[in-house]
């Protein structure tokens, strides 16, 4: 028998999540059924999205949401023979039954020599986010002006890096002055430290005095309300997310954006990377394609071993990740 270890929701998070609001728990897996397949998870994937809607979809005592790269282990369906890598989507647990359903094979042109943690990363999840997100709602043109913050997280450092394949000028911000550093070594024209500015709206005049074309908005809150000071006529703001603001009991006031929106005659749209669920096969061939081209470049960051997936998850939060923040079992 194969024990399976998962965490839990113990209590819906007040504020920031705390070491406590998890609880580690064991089951005792049964075994296969005809048409069954057993995987242990190699990768799990721990993301900013997981905050709000653990408070809209989960229910205390529930395995929190998440997806991962597993191994077929043991397999009574011919399709999923022993030692195949799949994505799933089914929590934080180390091993797992499956019928087949759901699970997403690697690309057939995967090479070895690949992480295969990067399917919950560049050619994953967030690296479907960045592409179809950009291209779709920003809609860069050759020239422009892309800002995006949260830039050195798992998406936005590869929203940068695809502007700057379609000839835009990218700018970035981020926390930290090692991040300021990787956004440099992966192309980013300009990029400042927005803890440490005297002034974000000088910031940003200083990073493109001639405005911006176009708006990744990964953060959300005050940034937000200077940024959009900011944008040309006519500009497109990309809502991705707003991780400033996840952890507030009471939504933050603030300056009415409406009036900037109407003169400036911005266009402003919140997106799901599942809206493109039906064009996730394109996505990923192209992404894999810079990637192994060398043009889009990656960085992880791993927390080693499942019983520390709570602390990984808790510092992705807190922006202590550069690149995609990843359990590695």
């Amino acid at each position: 028998m194969v024990v399976a270890k998962s965490w839990t929701l113990v209590k819906h998070f007040d504020g920031a999540p705390k070491p406590e609001d998890f609880k580690l728990v064991e089951k005792e897996l049964p075994a296969l059924k005809d048409g069954e397949l057993l995987l242990a998870s190699v990768f799990l994937s721990v993301d900013p999205y997981m905050r709000p809607y653990s408070a809209k979809i989960m229910k205390e005592g529930d395995v929190m949401i998440g997806s991962q790269v597993g191994r077929v282990t043991e397999s009574k369906n011919p399709n999923f023979p022993v030692g195949g890598f799949y994505v799933s989507n089914v929590g934080w647990t180390t091993h797992f039954i499956s019928n087949g359903k759901g699970l997403l094979a690697l690309p057939s042109s995967w090479p070895e020599s690949l992480p295969k943690s990067l399917a919950l990363g560049a050619v994953g999840m967030p690296g479907l986010t960045a592409y179809f997100g950009l291209l779709e709602i920003c809609s860069p043109k050759e020239g422009e002006v892309v800002l995006v913050n949260s830039a050195a997280g798992a998406v936005g450092s590869l929203v940068g890096q695809i502007a700057k394949i379609k000839g835009c000028k990218v700018v970035g911000s981020a926390g930290s002055d090692a991040k300021l550093e990787f956004l440099k070594e992966i192309g980013f024209d300009e990029a400042f430290n927005y803890k440490t500015v005297g002034s974000l709206e000088e910031a940003l005049k200083t990073a493109s005095p001639e405005g911006y074309d176009c708006y990744f908005e990964n953060v959300g809150g005050k940034f937000a309300d200077v940024a959009l000071q900011q944008m040309k006529t006519f500009g497109r703001i990309a809502v991705c997310g707003t991780i400033s603001m996840y952890n507030n009991a009471v939504p933050p006031s603030g300056p009415s954006m409406q009036p900037t929106i109407l003169f400036k005659q911005l266009r402003m749209e919140g997106f799901i990377v599942s809206r493109w669920e039906n064009r996730r096969e394109e996505g990923q061939k192209q992404l894999l394609q810079w990637v192994l081209e060398g043009k889009l470049k990656y960085h992880e960051h791993i927390t080693n071993g499942f019983e520390n997936m709570p602390a990984g998850f808790m510092g992705m939060l807190k922006g202590e990740n550069i690149g995609k923040a990843i359990i590695k079992v």
